[in-house]
């Protein structure tokens, strides 16, 4: 929950459709893949057919916990800070700023406190500016 002196929202920022997209072709192919080899299994009465859907099902249902997860990776910005998951800091509270776009964006409060946002959230380089144009004021 953010501290109540971090004013009012300005934006939200959520994960890329890009980043979901691809979770989601990954999450039907893998089920596709997953059903083919049931029936290969089905017909041909081989264990490693099994084996291969088995594999295929795991990726399937690790694609779609983790889509699951992404809903809940949200920047909001503020007027007077930032908030991210469990991180808050107000704009002087934010000691140094490092934006990457491999990596996304490292924030280090004064405290020592640190939080990396991901390239994958959507308008990084919007967030990396707003950042950068707060912490010069």
């Amino acid at each position: 929950m953010p501290e109540p002196n971090l004013g009012k929202l300005i934006s939200v920022h959520g994960t890329s459709q890009t980043s979901l997209h691809r979770a989601a072709i990954v999450a039907v192919v893998s089920f596709a893949f997953f059903l083919g080899m049931l029936i290969a299994f089905y017909i041909r009465q081989e264990i490693g057919y099994f084996v291969l859907s088995s594999a295929f099902l795991f990726l399937y249902l690790f694609t779609m916990v983790t889509l699951l997860l992404q809903k809940r990776n949200t920047v909001k910005i503020y007027e007077n800070g930032i908030a991210y998951k469990k991180f808050t800091a107000v704009w002087n509270e934010i000691a140094r700023v490092k934006a990457d776009t491999a990596t996304g964006i490292l924030l280090s409060k004064e405290k020592g406190e640190n939080v990396t946002l991901s390239p994958s959230i959507s308008g990084i380089n919007d967030i990396a500016r707003t950042i950068q144009s707060n912490l010069q004021h």
